[in-house]
């Protein structure tokens, strides 16, 4: 039996292109491709070659500008990297707040909400 692998997750957000350029500021990912959504409204895939999130939008969304919950039905998404402290300050810098600092096997990590309550795990196993 083949492996399957993780290719994209696609997520709604009030800004794609806000989002894209934080996760291109923190992560160090790039705009794979954009335009409109088959469905209507927009789409930003950023990440990399292989792997990537779609920010999603449409005009219901950005009219409603929604107070998304956390766990409806999405927890968290957990992005791995090298330099966790560097990571947080550009989260800080953005202007958003870090929380939940943890040092457990097998990793250190601390969480964030973007501006659309998505929460964000960022972890080192360095």
């Amino acid at each position: 039996m083949t492996m399957g692998t993780l290719e994209h997750v696609n997520i709604t957000v009030t800004d794609p292109q806000r989002s894209a350029e934080l996760f291109n500021e923190l992560f160090g990912w790039q705009i794979r491709w954009e335009g409109p959504s088959m469905l209507g409204g927009r789409t930003i895939h950023v990440g990399s070659k292989d792997q990537y999130l779609a920010v999603y939008t449409n005009e219901d969304v950005e009219a409603a500008n929604p107070d998304f919950r956390k766990g409806v039905p999405l927890n968290h998404v957990g992005v791995v990297v090298d330099d966790l402290d560097t990571v947080e300050e550009k989260v800080k810098a953005a202007g958003l707040e870090t929380f939940g600092h943890d040092d457990y096997d097998p990793g250190r990590r601390f969480y964030f909400f973007d501006w659309n309550g998505i929460e964000f795990e960022v972890v080192s196993y360095a």
